[in-house]
């Protein structure tokens, strides 16, 4: 009886490892069912990869900006229907040509690194251009405050307000004084 015991046992182990070679071939087979090497067709109305990569990025600045507020006050603008005419493309072109862009994935790779350098790039230019717009805004003030130093304090208020400070920036300019 122990003897029949250990024979299944051994019955046992090798129906395992049949199940085990088993599930390795049908996982490979999966795995190599699942990569995908779809190319999608070239469409007639493609859009250049400069102009693909310019296009995304002001997709990217537009739907950034949707959360911001505009002269007007106004938030939650779609800004996509400007993209799309500034570019003169309907959203059905776009659609096709990224998909095409999508299914090769290195020219797709390129385009957004493209994309990402070019928005960087703008980026630093306006860190410079704010820097340089406070730096002449606190000049003008100090000179402000230096010509009417011997001015009264409403008349030195109304023209920092010209200046479109904020309340706080007041604030402390009054308890400088």
């Amino acid at each position: 009886m122990v003897f029949s015991m250990m024979k299944l046992k051994g019955k046992e182990l090798l129906l395992i490892d049949k199940m085990k070679k088993n599930s390795y071939i049908l996982l490979f087979i999966l795995l190599v069912s699942c990569t995908s090497n779809t190319i999608f067709e070239k469409p007639k109305d493609l859009i250049p990869k400069d102009t693909m990569s310019l296009l995304l990025q002001e997709m990217i600045i537009s739907t950034s900006a949707k959360f911001i507020k505009n002269k007007n006050n106004q938030k939650n603008i779609n800004y996509m229907p400007f993209v799309y005419e500034r570019f003169k493309i309907d959203s059905t072109r776009f659609e096709s040509s990224n998909y095409y862009y999508m299914s090769t994935i290195d020219l797709y790779q390129e385009i957004l690194e493209n994309t990402k350098a070019n928005i960087n790039a703008q980026q630093e230019i306006l860190k410079k251009a704010k820097k340089q717009l406070d730096s002449i805004k606190k000049d003008s003030i100090q000179l402000t405050l230096s010509r009417l130093k011997k001015g009264d304090s409403l008349k030195i208020i109304r023209n920092l307000k010209k200046l479109e400070l904020p309340e706080r920036s007041l604030e402390e300019m009054n308890l400088r004084q």
